[in-house]
């Protein structure tokens, strides 16, 4: 796999340049040099099989890496079985149209402690990820990976270790590493490449290099208080981070090559074209 640079969602330029339907999204990627998308499933999955097999076929045609993100109301982590157990049949709902599609990875947010200890509500949210892909795998779709996020509020489930810690429970759990969330969470904390190349190399010691090297990326700049996430930025804000520079530099330098979704605040198209033009320079040496 080559590395990959694509939006999460549909961007304001692409609704104000008159597209209505996500079916023109690759195209439309494809035409400003990128090479990914991830479609939103976050409010649900209102997409039809049908319209799920076109997009497929559309990104296959100009080249586009596709990847789902699930609904935002996926409860790994809840201490009631019967709304775990409704994770479950919501996740597959996003295995069945990822599998028309071809998209290859699912995002799942990693849970809530609400109440509970970290420790508990690990063990709940690793157990409904492995009932899920036990599921996956019965009805064939054992080739999709599902990619626990880091989150962005302190209080939550999926710290980066936590992360990490899951998807090495199982084969077909990958990493979404979101680097906005991971930088509102420590407060700050991620400025220079030797402070991604640290977390790179965690990951690649845990994991083994191939499953590392094609982890999944979230990136945008957020505002944070103290406790973590408030909103997602633009790359033109100046006070909140973090800058994708100094993440670029560590990939290159590490030879990785992730699926990166940029998810800035309606200017992901242009923000991710940005990460784009950045790294192929880095190749140009």
């Amino acid at each position: 796999m080559k590395i990959v640079f694509g939006p999460g969602g549909n961007s304001e330029q692409y609704y104000n340049d008159g597209h209505k339907s996500s079916l023109e999204r690759p195209k439309y990627l494809f035409d400003m040099g990128l090479n990914g998308y991830e479609y939103q499933c976050n409010k649900g999955v209102h997409i039809s099989m049908d319209s799920a097999r076109i997009l497929g076929e559309e990104a296959k045609k100009y080249g586009v890496h596709l990847s789902i993100h699930s609904q935002y109301y996926v409860s790994l982590s809840s201490t009631e079985e019967e709304k775990r157990q409704k994770s479950v049949e919501y996740l597959m709902a996003c295995f069945r149209v990822a599998k028309e599609m071809g998209a290859d990875r699912i995002v799942v947010h990693s849970g809530s402690c609400a109440k509970m200890t970290r420790a508990k509500a690990y063990e709940l949210s690793c157990d409904t990820l492995h009932k899920t892909l036990q599921r996956a795998k019965e009805e064939g779709y054992d080739d999709i990976f599902l990619c626990p996020e880091v989150m962005g509020k302190i209080n939550q489930l999926g710290d980066f270790d936590e992360v990490i810690k899951l998807c090495t429970t199982h084969e077909m759990l990958l990493p979404a590493i979101d680097f906005g969330h991971l930088n509102a969470r420590t407060l700050g904390g991620l400025k220079t490449k030797e402070d991604y190349l640290l977390l790179l190399n965690k990951m690649e010691k845990k994991l083994g290099r191939d499953k590392a090297k094609n982890f999944h990326s979230h990136f945008s700049k957020i505002e944070y208080t103290n406790q973590g996430e408030k909103r997602h930025l633009t790359f033109e804000d100046t006070t909140f981070g973090p800058d994708f520079e100094p993440f670029l530099d560590a990939v290159y330098k590490k030879g990785f090559t992730p699926m990166i979704i940029c998810e800035s605040a309606g200017t992901q198209d242009i923000d991710a074209l940005q990460m784009l033009h950045y790294f192929e320079q880095l190749q140009k040496g």
